[in-house]
């Protein structure tokens, strides 16, 4: 079965915004959880997406690539704004369709498995002339879940457990729809990843999942710390069945890449090997304070000068205080607040922040929220007792299991949304830092050299 899965919006076009949440990360996160479930639980289905980033795509372009892929179904993923004064979920087919077409057969079927997980009104199943229903050749959905802008919705928008039921509600809805075998566990409690490559540079990993998904290769970069050296992956899937991690090992090597391998691990995300479960939180700060904030001033000249905080707490809790800095870009989008958490807060890391009616901890300076940053890291990642050079400022300190998270992957699920891939977040914006660093470095060589 070949999906043709479609987040709303992206790159230019937003889409809605309101409540610190703008559509297309929300449609882009839903889906790319739908594709995750689908290719890790089923058999024999593929699933193609017109982004897996924040890019620019025409309506053309979404329906003519699904077209000409022989996609068998097109699920178009949205979120719904009128005013504020509206909530609730509704779907769309085609204005064409007939009651008793295969179209709307399963919209029926969705429709009931979605509204089965996702705590929102039903607005019902509805009919539209919108472009991707109209112009794809194949059955086609469009979902509107919950109003962006409204108080009610977005609470529940917000939450990355609720957005993962309503991913797995809609998989639900294909797998009944199409009759999707279930894959079969193999027992032995193992994880087999595929890794289509192994680089020291992560322009030459960028480079190698560009390749890939110009194949039609999802893959995503992964960081680990293999015997105290970094190492930047290409992880092309992660499978329960030795079979299907071979499967996918031929399918690259076929696409012209030699260098792919499987790595086992378990369940839990322990591999058998070193630090494959995540780059960890303590350790080394390489960029210097005038690095991270170059880099945040980039993307938001307004950007108040963190740097320095980041480097003396994270060389005193002995924690990559520049990995630390990354995570404040994550939560804060570069410094320019356009969550909950408001600039006033001095709160650059979500600290007890739940939600709209709730923003979390605020603190006097930007120097004590980064202090109370790190020590929330310190107790996370080690079982020592807290240095007394500084006073404790962080709230929740004593809330935390301490030790259980030794690695930046290792937060996900644990510190803050999404759950299952936010530590690769933030470890991606640390690339994007190093990457950044060293064409400075390389400017002023030249300039040197001249």
């Amino acid at each position: 079965m070949k999906l043709y899965l479609d987040p709303g919006h992206g790159g230019s076009d937003p889409g809605a915004q309101s409540n610190g949440l703008r559509e297309k990360d929300i449609t882009l996160d839903i889906a790319l959880r739908i594709r995750t479930i689908l290719k890790n639980d089923y058999e024999n289905v593929e699933v193609r997406m017109s982004r897996t980033s924040d890019i620019n795509k025409s309506l053309s372009q979404r329906t003519n690539e699904a077209n000409s892929w022989g996609a068998n179904y097109y699920l178009s993923i949205h979120c719904n704004a009128h005013n504020g004064s509206a909530l609730g979920y509704e779907d769309y087919i085609h204005s064409s369709q007939s009651d008793s077409s295969t179209t709307a057969k399963y919209q029926d079927i969705i429709h009931s498995e979605v509204m089965k997980v996702n705590q929102l009104s039903d607005r019902g199943q509805k009919k539209a002339n919108f472009h991707v229903l109209r112009e794809s050749n194949m059955p086609a959905l469009l979902t509107e879940n919950g109003f962006i802008d409204n108080v009610q919705d977005a609470a529940l928008i917000k939450q990355s457990s609720w957005r993962q039921k309503v991913a797995q509600g809609h998989a639900n809805g294909i797998a009944k729809a199409f009759s999707l075998k279930p894959k079969q566990d193999d027992g032995s409690g193992v994880v087999y990843k595929v890794i289509a490559g192994s680089f020291k540079s992560i322009e030459n990993t960028d480079e190698r999942v560009t390749f890939l998904s110009s194949k039609g290769i999802e893959s995503f970069v992964d960081i680990v710390s293999i015997s105290g050296d970094t190492w930047y992956r290409v992880q092309a899937g992660a499978f329960s069945s030795r079979e299907n991690a071979e499967k996918r090992l031929e399918e690259i090597k076929k696409a012209g890449i030699s260098d792919v391998f499987i790595v086992a691990g378990n369940t839990s995300g322990n591999s058998n090997e070193e630090g494959s479960s995540g780059y960890s939180i303590l350790g080394q700060t390489f960029l210097s304070p005038e690095h991270m904030n170059l880099f945040v001033k980039n993307i938001n000249p307004d950007a108040i000068e963190l740097g320095i905080y980041y480097l003396t707490f994270g060389e005193y809790y002995g924690i990559r205080g520049d990995i630390a800095f990354a995570q404040a870009m994550h939560e804060t989008d570069y410094l320019r607040f356009t969550g909950v958490v408001q600039p006033e807060q001095n709160n650059f890391c979500g600290l007890g922040t739940t939600g709209p009616d709730n923003p979390g901890a605020s603190f006097e300076t930007p120097r004590q929220g980064v202090l109370a940053h790190l020590q929330h890291l310190f107790a996370y990642a080690s079982t020592k007792p807290l240095p007394g050079k500084y006073p404790l400022v962080d709230p929740r300190y004593d809330l935390v299991k301490r030790g259980s998270a030794t690695t930046w992957v290792g937060l996900n699920g644990k510190w803050a949304v999404p759950g299952d891939t936010y530590g690769q977040s933030i470890l991606n914006i640390y690339g994007r830092m190093i990457n950044t660093t060293m064409q400075n470095l390389e400017n002023v060589l030249k300039e040197i050299n001249i």
